[in-house]
C-alpha cells in the first residue's frame, strides 16, 4: 500500500455491489479519479474504488485529498487486470 497527497479529479456515484463478505451480501461501491500534484493535467492519475463507508463520502473536484491506495492485479478468462483500491481517503483543509 502507498500513501500519498493526490488532487480529486472526479467521483462517481455509489452504487450497490454483491460481496460475500458483507452482511446482507452487498457493499456500497464508489469510483473515484485522482491525481498527482503537479503543474499540469498529463501528471499521473489512478481510477480508484472505494467500498463501503468509504463509498458513501463525498469528494469535490479540486479537493486535496491523503490517499492510502492497495494496488492488486488478478487474471480473469486469461486477462490481466489492475485494480487500485482506496482504503483510506482524508479531506485536507485549505
Amino acid at each position: 500500500m502507498e500513501t500519498r497527497i493526490l488532487k480529486v479529479v472526479r467521483q462517481g456515484e455509489p452504487f450497490s455491489v454483491l460481496s460475500a463478505k458483507a452482511d446482507g451480501g452487498q457493499i456500497q461501491k464508489c469510483s473515484i479519479v485522482l491525481r498527482e500534484l503537479g503543474g499540469s493535467k498529463y501528471e499521473n492519475e489512478y481510477a480508484c474504488a472505494m467500498l463501503g463507508n468509504l463509498a458513501a463520502c463525498r469528494f469535490y473536484e479540486g479537493d486535496l485529498v491523503i490517499a492510502t491506495l492497495r494496488f492488486s492485479a488478478h487474471e480473469y478468462q486469461g486477462q490481466s487486470y489492475q485494480e487500485i483500491l482506496a482504503t483510506d481517503i482524508v479531506k485536507l483543509n485549505r
